[in-house]
Formats: structure tokens, C-alpha cells, sequence
């Protein structure tokens, strides 16, 4: 049996214990990442115990009477360490539906970790969810993915602009300036979509104070003058491209093909995958042909990042 309590403050070191030593946790399940935008979501995060020890947890929210796991995070999904077994997480499942009931919660939205994030496999919950819940698909998105030891061939145009790149004297800066990095960002987003980085330049300077280590700025210059840059996030077994962009000098002289050079083959060799993110519009229904190609282009190929529901 379980005993679930639901998160508050005072939780917050053994939440981030756990979550240290959890085989599918990244570093945006700690609360400093989880709460940074806490005045967005109504937390009601969860903590499963066994026999008086910490044995998972659910990073979650509400909205109304739907818990979610998690809308406001690239994922969510039940957190667990090595002693979690397949019969643990069948039980936790079957007793968590009734706990939820009693909260006046009629629905379930739930977001797993993809499996490229697992330190170990972890997709016990996907197996629990169907046979315990009756949870369904509700909707899937794609991103690009590719394992960097295989260093597959670049396309043809991406080595040309390499190229460009070394011989006009492309400079990457690792941990460069985020303030430089924001203003390529966001006048690139306003000119090709009208649209805002879903991080603030503060919030993203905020995170990155807490997190130094796992938030890492690569800005690429040409004669001192900024050209593009990307924000990874740095997980133990994924580099997630965040944010990227180039302004039009960037991309003539080959400043992404620059950066990806240098943090896949010399920075970050021994990370297995790197992600480039998702390239879908609609809820991901509809795939950016040309951004996804692009991707492509580097030897990426498709990720699933999966949504379930179920009713209670």
C-alpha cells in the first residue's frame, strides 16, 4: 500500500533528493525549474511512500478539475529511482485513481519522459496507465533526435556552410552572453512568425542562475558581432537544443553548423543524443517541412513526444 501525500514547500529537499537519484529525472523536475513559474499553474504535484520512505513522485498541476502532468514542462510523468519495480508502479496506478477521486479531479492529462531521457528504462508507467486506467492517446508530436556516436554524414549543404563557416573565421563561444543571444532570438521569431520565446530573457537569466551547470549559452560571432547562438539544456543523457536562431549573417556563414560541430564532436561527445526539438504547428499536428528538414540534414531522425488521458 501506498500512502500519497500532495507536494508543499516543505517537501522541497526530499523532492529534489529523489529526484537526483531517479533513473528518468531531469533537472526540470527540480522545484527551483518546477516553480519559476509558479503563479502560471496551480501545483498539485504528488509524493508516493512506502513503509514511511519516499518511493515516486508525480510532478503535476491543476486546471479546474484535470490533473496534468505536466503542461507547464517539456514533460512530466511519474519519477522513479532503480527499487521501483513494474508490480510497484501497476499498484501505485491502481490506488492513485481513487486518491484523485477524493481530490474532485475528473480527468487525467498525462505527458511521460521520452524514453531518449531515461538513464535506464523506464516505461513502466505507459504499461500501467493502459491496464489500470484505460488511458488512451490523446495526441503526438515528433521531435528530432540523433546519436551522436554514430556521427552520421551531414547533408551536403550543412558541410558547405561548415566550411563557410572555418574559412571566414566563425568564432563559437561557449557559456556566452544570453542578453546578446536574446535580442538574434527574438527579432528572428517576430520577423518569421510574429511570435515571443515562451521563456522571458529574466526567467531564462533566472534559470540559468539556478541551474549553471545544465543551462549552457553557445553563441557563434563574426568579427566580434554576434550571428546566432543556441541555448541547451544539458540532461545526463540528452543535449536539448531549448532555443536557436541566426540572423541573416549567421545563416549565410554557417553559424548553427559551427555551434553543432562543436559541442557534438568536441564539446559533448560522450552525451548519446542530442534533440533538436519538436518542428510540428497545430498541437503537432502539422510538421514544418522546411525546419524539420534542416534537421534532418544533420543525421536527426524522429522522437515521438507522447500526450495520454483518462477519465475517472
Amino acid at each position: 500500500m501506498f500512502e500519497i501525500r500532495r507536494y508543499t514547500a516543505a517537501d522541497k529537499n526530499a523532492w529534489d533528493k529523489y529526484v537526483s537519484t531517479a533513473r528518468n529525472a531531469t533537472f526540470l523536475f527540480r522545484r527551483d525549474y518546477m516553480d519559476y513559474h509558479a503563479d502560471r499553474f496551480c501545483d498539485h504535484s504528488l509524493l508516493f511512500y512506502r513503509n514511511g520512505r519516499l518511493h515516486a513522485l508525480l510532478p503535476a498541476h491543476l486546471v479546474g478539475d484535470v490533473l496534468c502532468s505536466h503542461l507547464g514542462l517539456t514533460y512530466g510523468g511519474l519519477v522513479v529511482n532503480f527499487n521501483v519495480t513494474i508490480a510497484d508502479v501497476v499498484e501505485l496506478f491502481k490506488q492513485l485513481n481513487p486518491f484523485l477521486r477524493t481530490c474532485g479531479i475528473k480527468k487525467v492529462i498525462y505527458r511521460p519522459v521520452p524514453w531518449i531521457y531515461h538513464q535506464h528504462p523506464s516505461e513502466e508507467d505507459l504499461y500501467a496507465i493502459f491496464w489500470q486506467c484505460g488511458a488512451r492517446l490523446q495526441s503526438r508530436n515528433i521531435g528530432t533526435t540523433i546519436f551522436v556516436q554514430q556521427r552520421q554524414p551531414w547533408r551536403k549543404d550543412h558541410r558547405r556552410r561548415l566550411r563557410q563557416a572555418l574559412d571566414k573565421g566563425v568564432r563559437v563561444e561557449r557559456n556566452g552572453s544570453i542578453e546578446a543571444f536574446w535580442k538574434v532570438l527574438e527579432e528572428n521569431l517576430k520577423q518569421r512568425f510574429d511570435a515571443k520565446p515562451v521563456h522571458s530573457l529574466e526567467e531564462m537569466l533566472l534559470l540559468k542562475s539556478k541551474f549553471p551547470e545544465e543551462i549552457i549559452q553557445y553563441n557563434a560571432y563574426l568579427d566580434e558581432e554576434i550571428i546566432g547562438g543556441i541555448t541547451f539544456y544539458l540532461t545526463p543523457q540528452v543535449l536539448h537544443g531549448q532555443y536557436s536562431s541566426t540572423n541573416a549573417l549567421g545563416k549565410e556563414n554557417g553559424a548553427m553548423e559551427a555551434i553543432y560541430q562543436q559541442v557534438m564532436y568536441e564539446d559533448f561527445p560522450h552525451i548519446p543524443y542530442l534533440d533538436f526539438g519538436s518542428s510540428t504547428e497545430a498541437g503537432g499536428s502539422i510538421i514544418n517541412e522546411g525546419l524539420i528538414a534542416h534537421k534532418e540534414g544533420y543525421g536527426g531522425r524522429g522522437v515521438c513526444y507522447d500526450t495520454y488521458e483518462w477519465t475517472l
